[in-house]
């Protein structure tokens, strides 16, 4: 047996695994690159001891724009979850779902009047709040069309991208989200 013999089932499997789950793939290198920058950001500070608290001062003092953002970003990850582990195909997922596209709406839009990540520029998780403006119509549409698989991988896409991979990131060290939950 040659080394191609023995590696190629496995190669095999990890391909199919990605084509199975690829929001997973995505998840866990946000996270990996999350990790990183976090450690990054904490070993410039001199690695000061992070601990758990809830404060929401910060969040109170933030302005109008933020606090809606905060507010439809937390709405929009709790009916979104309600979606993904419920039932489909009902009325009660309809509604819901109408509700979703409104606080995804709410939270993709407000993006737009907050910068600080890059400077007083647009920053990469601004690129997912335009892609979300783009695709949560034709999300809704092909749900009209009843063409569900198309609107199943766009409201999963935005879900992953929109709500958990840039919710990762607004959690970053010097964040506001960050300065909720971590005392320093």
């Amino acid at each position: 047996m040659t080394d191609t013999a023995l590696t190629s089932p496995s190669r095999n499997t990890l391909r199919a695994a990605v084509r199975a789950r690829p929001h997973t793939v995505t998840l866990a290198i946000a996270v990996i690159l999350y990790g990183a920058l976090s450690y990054a950001i904490l070993a410039s500070s001199g690695n000061p001891p992070v601990q758990f608290r809830l404060d929401l001062s910060p969040l109170l003092r933030a302005s109008w724009v933020l606090q809606a953002h905060v507010l439809g970003a937390v709405a929009t990850f709790a009916i979104g979850t309600v979606l993904l582990l419920g039932v489909k195909g009902r009325g009660m997922h309809r509604m819901l779902g109408y509700g979703w596209v409104g606080t995804m709406s709410l939270t993709a839009i407000s993006s737009f009047f907050l910068i600080g990540l890059n400077g007083n520029s647009f920053s990469f998780i601004h690129a997912l709040s335009a892609w979300t403006v783009i695709v949560l119509p034709m999300g809704v549409a092909a749900a009209r069309r009843r063409d569900i698989k198309s609107h199943r991988k766009h409201m999963t896409g935005m879900f992953v991208g929109g709500m958990a991979i840039a919710g990762l990131f607004s959690f970053l060290p010097g964040r506001v989200m960050w300065s909720i939950f971590f005392g320093v």
